[in-house]
């Protein structure tokens, strides 16, 4: 309960952090709302605490939990806000941004962008037998062997998760995570 906790103050931070870049007046009408990628970002943090890495994800127990994004960064300063001087579990928290797959060799998480999608079947290929959980906002992400996709549902951000990808890579999703999700496989929607 702690860590939704912290999720919710974490995005109530975000959600300030904007409304005062947009100037919200003194009477405190309100001039936006977190975006999608805003909210995805605070996914990706909450990501770090409710799934389990092998211990060989990590070249030893104090390395980084390093969060790729590859193509596109929808985020803008969001994700590196948002895990700004964070620890889990031992692993300081990272975000490393590239356009080619193998500039991000050592990563623990991968956001593949939209940008990306007529790349997506060689990518997801060149990941297969690596500790690597691969998210997207991507549609068709899950079901084409990606592990979680966003998906904007009554305005609200909501996951797919393929549990069979994340199995086959070697991860373990708690169930608190697995909670609010979607279960789906290939061929499934």
């Amino acid at each position: 309960m702690g860590v939704l906790n912290a999720a919710a103050r974490r995005l109530r931070m975000i959600a300030a952090a904007c409304l005062l870049a947009c100037g919200v007046c003194a009477s405190g009408t309100v001039l936006a709302v977190p975006t999608p990628a805003q909210v995805e970002a605070v996914f990706l943090f909450n990501f770090t605490q409710f799934v389990d890495w092998p211990p060989q994800a990590f070249a030893d127990p104090s390395s980084p939990i390093v969060i790729g994004v590859l193509g596109r960064d929808p985020f803008g300063a969001a994700l590196d806000e948002v895990v700004h001087s964070e620890v889990v579990k031992g692993h300081p928290l990272v975000v490393h941004r590239a356009q080619r797959i193998e500039e991000l060799a050592d990563c623990q998480i991968l956001f593949i962008s939209g940008s990306e999608r007529a790349h997506l079947a060689p990518i997801l290929a060149q990941l297969k037998g690596r500790n690597v959980l691969t998210v997207s906002d991507l549609e068709e992400f899950a079901n084409a062997g990606g592990m979680i996709c966003f998906v904007l549902i009554d305005n609200k951000v909501r996951l797919r998760v393929n549990l069979e990808a994340t199995r086959a890579a070697g991860l373990t999703l708690s169930s608190k995570l697995l909670r609010f999700a979607q279960i789906v496989g290939p061929g499934e929607l």
